[in-house]
């Protein structure tokens, strides 16, 4: 088996600067200046989430592998049109006819922001990194599991040995980093520098901008990168603003504060589709809204720990608690219609993986009186106050933890609630902030609790984290969000990801979500819709992905912020999308010398990041 893969002249419509030197100061880079002050172009960009690290091995949030996206190369991205694998680091790569040896070509012309040509050394000191250190395998080791061996052919050519064929191959969006600015870093700190809190954050990579500032519930600064290979970014820099109130971001979209919003509800996007100088665009949805059911914590040991409800290790009262939940009153009491009712793990965007119970699959369709009739049938007792009792005698009131900063959520837990009160469970609604909902989970202390990922064109992440491998290593260390071990599932699982053939692997997909609903751990309520909108007196033209239909915050490529044209007013000096807030954010951008503002600003924050929006 041998195949080709040509560099894409997709979206190739800027040519990149060239003769800059780019300069290292303690870990960060200086970015030489792409315009006058007076004329430089900000794109300002609406947020919320706090980032968990800018550590590329080991960040998970959304927010975060948004904006490293921008930062780190790949060897690999997704086609803006398709969303199909496409060359980015990696100009065109081939395979043995067993599957097992993989041979990337990587291009020549790629530069880190420091100067150094990024090489195939580079490349192959990532993976083994990653190979050979757990704490370098928290935010992508599923790529390398399967890796035997990776070696360096030439300065331009990497080999990648298999154990057994791997379907991911062609997908292999890790961050590449710079061996010269991170080997001395790990044999310093080892497994520790997953928690690496230097003030002077290493920030050196390929990508199309540079991280220069972050200042934790404040901003976030990207300086656009001139000399990038695919051709300079249309905007000289982004600037993400914290806004903890999506309300107030709304209405800094208005006044021209910020050029770009996304998450909105149905309510705000209805206000914003009559007003002058805003586009909404409203995508399928690529992520999913679920609650996880607490079936009783263990380590990879065995070793027991959290305060879940005993009884939820019944399967029978967690498929229960399935059936009394309608998905479609969800979607229209918790999302107003803008959003598809889930069954499946996987959104119908992704058509190939999508699956959905239907026929004799449906088992656990929303059927109160059948719920109803399983409990009884299994020795839930109902007491006078109309709460059940288990055969062990304990109450069935569960707690419920439920995003507070998500009105979707906070009004799908109140539905949640109701329903199950009519099958006899009392749900102690817990409506708590981010950090509170994330150390519950971390903490195993919860009985039903929120939770939600992003998933990409390639979904093998997402299933990763439910393999026993995944459990934690010790209480407090989850990568997922369910403490879920299923021989079957680690079969499937297995076996998804080393079938080539598209097809045969998305039927072994679908059969690992047969296995996730009918074990009713990690239970999805509905795919929400993506909706965002952005000024166009700020912003000319933006990529979508897909093209038809697709969206523009979460994209597996850095296409909209990399393809972004400032306006006509903007690019003629006469307003920036960060009005009001650059003037003296900013320090030494004259003189090209760059510092981060607050002391620790890139501290570790994981265990108190919301987990509601990861990928």
């Amino acid at each position: 088996m041998k195949t080709q893969h040509p560099p894409s002249g997709t979206l190739l419509r800027r040519t990149a600067a060239s003769g800059s030197a780019l300069l290292l100061l303690g870990g960060l880079t200086a970015v030489p200046a792409l315009a006058d002050e007076a004329d430089r172009t900000t794109l300002t960009i609406a947020i919320a989430q706090q980032v968990d690290s800018f550590n590329p091995f080991t960040a998970q949030l959304a927010v975060t592998t948004n904006i490293l996206r921008h930062v780190y190369d790949s060897l690999t991205t997704v086609n803006p049109e398709t969303n199909e694998p496409e060359p980015s680091l990696a100009e065109s790569w081939e395979t043995s006819d067993d599957g097992l040896t993989w041979t990337f070509n990587i291009r020549d012309d790629a530069y880190f922001t420091d100067g150094e040509q990024l090489t195939a050394e580079d490349v192959a000191w990532t993976f083994n990194t990653m190979m050979e250190n757990d704490s370098a395998a928290i935010a992508n080791g599923n790529y390398v599991a399967g890796f035997e061996t990776v070696t360096v052919e030439d300065e331009t050519t990497v080999v990648i040995e298999l154990d057994e064929p791997q379907a991911t191959m062609e997908s292999l969006r890790v961050p590449i980093v710079p061996q010269h600015v991170w080997e001395p870093i790990i044999e310093a700190e080892g497994d520790a520098f997953s928690d690496y809190t230097a003030d002077e954050f290493p920030t050196v990579g390929s990508g199309p901008f540079v991280l220069t500032e972050h200042s934790r519930g404040e901003h976030i600064r990207l300086e656009a990168n001139p000399d990038h290979w695919r051709g300079a970014p249309g905007f000289d820099e982004l600037y993400f603003r914290y806004y903890s109130e999506k309300d107030a971001a709304v209405e800094a979209l208005r006044s021209g504060e910020v050029s770009f919003v996304y998450e909105l509800t149905d309510a705000q996007v209805t206000s914003l589709e009559t007003v002058d100088d805003i586009a909404v665009n409203i995508a399928d949805g690529k992520r999913f809204q679920a609650f996880t059911i607490n079936p009783g914590a263990e380590t990879q040991d065995g070793e027991e720990f959290g305060d879940g409800h005993p009884a939820l290790s019944d399967r029978t009262l967690r498929q229960a608690i399935v059936m009394g939940i309608d998905n479609e009153e969800i979607v229209q009491q918790g999302a107003n219609g803008q959003a598809v009712a889930a069954g499946g793990y996987i959104p119908p965007r992704y058509a190939d993986f999508h699956w959905s119970p239907e026929g004799e699959d449906a088992v656990l369709d929303f059927d109160p009186d059948a719920a109803n009739e399983m409990l009884d049938e299994a020795g839930y007792e109902t007491g006078d106050d109309g709460v059940r009792v288990s055969p062990d005698g304990d109450r069935l009131e569960l707690r419920m933890h439920v995003h507070a900063d998500r009105p979707d959520n906070v009004q799908a837990g109140l539905v949640i609630a109701e329903r199950l009160a009519d099958i006899g469970i009392e749900i102690d609604n817990q409506t708590v902030d981010p950090g509170i909902l994330s150390d519950a989970l971390y903490d195993a202390e919860y009985d039903l609790i929120f939770t939600g990922w992003t998933v990409n064109p390639d979904p093998d992440y997402v299933f990763s984290i439910h393999t026993c491998d995944a459990l934690p290593s010790e209480p407090g260390t989850m990568q997922g969000d369910a403490y879920f071990c299923d021989e079957e599932y680690d079969e499937l699982y297995a076996a998804q990801l080393a079938e080539y053939d598209r097809e045969a692997r998305a039927e072994i997909i679908h059969q690992l979500q047969e296995v996730l609903y009918r074990e009713a751990v990690v239970n999805v309520l509905a795919y929400p819709n993506i909706m965002e909108a952005y000024r166009t007196d700020h912003i000319a033209e933006i990529q979508l992905e897909p093209a038809e239909g697709g969206n523009i915050w979460g994209q597996d490529g850095y296409w909209a912020w990399w393809s972004a044209e400032p306006a006509e007013a903007l690019a003629s000096g006469g307003g920036s999308g960060s009005s009001g807030v650059s003037t003296g954010v900013l320090i030494g951008v004259g003189a090209g010398v760059l510092v981060l503002l607050a002391a620790g600003a890139f501290l570790f924050f994981r265990r108190r990041s919301t987990v509601e929006d990861r990928e």
